[in-house]
């Protein structure tokens, strides 16, 4: 089944479709799925989110990049085997739990010592 072919409103069709690409492309026996690695490449992402954003590319610039991103977060999950839906609910509840407080006129949302 191609990308094209599947349901794109679920988390499930999205991770089913990078799993798709990684066994496309054999990633866990060519060193694709290496965590060391996929840190670099999401280092790699970011700054390019960074660059969108700091040189006021267009949105849609902005999207591809940030798409990249997740393709490799999900990746990532599944490289190292861990329910990424699951973390990401879990961190949610943990972070609504938090106060928020200004910091250099922004609004956090963190664990403030």
């Amino acid at each position: 089944m191609s990308v094209t072919d599947m349901n794109t409103d679920s988390y499930d069709a999205m991770l089913a479709a990078v799993q798709a690409f990684h066994d496309k492309h054999r990633f866990k026996e060519t060193g694709g799925e290496e965590l060391v690695y996929r840190v670099a490449l999401m280092a790699e992402e970011l700054g390019e989110i960074s660059a969108c954003v700091s040189k006021g590319k267009d949105r849609e610039q902005l999207a591809e990049e940030c798409a990249d991103l997740m393709i490799l977060v999900l990746g990532t999950a599944i490289a190292a085997g861990f329910d990424l839906k699951q973390a990401f609910w879990d961190k949610l509840k943990q972070l609504d739990r938090r106060r928020s407080r200004f910091v250099e006129g922004r609004i956090r949302v963190s664990e403030f010592d």
